[in-house]
């Protein structure tokens, strides 16, 4: 289930018992977390960010190669083009729009949303970690007695009590703990 769906199920549950049962809502034992940081300062995260980083940097260098090369065609095409018979122009323009599409295909192979490499490659890298987040945060959350733990990113927190724990250093701190950069 993801973080934002969670959040949702956990406000409408939470909202049902508030207005149900106003005495058992005051009893409930909330904390929360900020995801974007623990992503940004967990180490295993950062060594998978690295990872993304280092993979779209040959993805980028890829790209500009092919559009180098489309630049030094077009410019061929347009310094010979009173010199060409109409068949080698229009082999020349076969040549020029081929290439074209390669680079469209070669941009929607690496970066379309839904099915690019790079984000297959992220989901794929940080799934892992994520599942580390999310048990640590679980571990957490049942040792010291959470009925809910909710996550700033995942929505439109406006209001925190001082009665309601941050539990991100925590997380962090376990995380820490057992990070599996200090194993390697």
């Amino acid at each position: 289930m993801s973080l934002k769906k969670l959040l949702t199920t956990s406000l409408i549950v939470l909202m049902s018992v508030a207005l149900a049962a106003p005495g058992f809502a005051q009893k409930l034992k909330i904390g929360y977390v900020h995801s974007n940081k623990i992503l940004a300062t967990y180490k295993d995260a950062l060594d998978v960010q690295k990872k993304i980083d280092e993979l779209d940097r040959q993805y980028q260098q890829e790209g500009r190669q092919l559009q180098e090369t489309l630049r030094q065609l077009q410019d061929q095409y347009e310094s010979q083009s009173l010199l060409l018979s109409d068949a080698k122009k229009k082999e020349k323009e076969a040549e020029i729009q081929n290439l074209i599409a390669k680079i469209q295909q070669f941009q929607q192979e690496k970066y379309n949303p839904q099915t690019g490499e790079i984000y297959k490659k992220q989901a794929e890298l940080m799934q892992p970690v994520l599942d580390k987040i999310n048990a640590v945060i679980k571990k957490i959350s049942e040792a010291e007695g959470f009925d809910l733990v909710l996550d700033t990113a995942a929505g439109n927190i406006l209001y925190v009590s001082k009665q309601v724990i941050d539990l991100t250093d925590k997380i962090l701190e376990e995380l820490n703990k057992t990070s599996s950069v200090g194993k390697k």
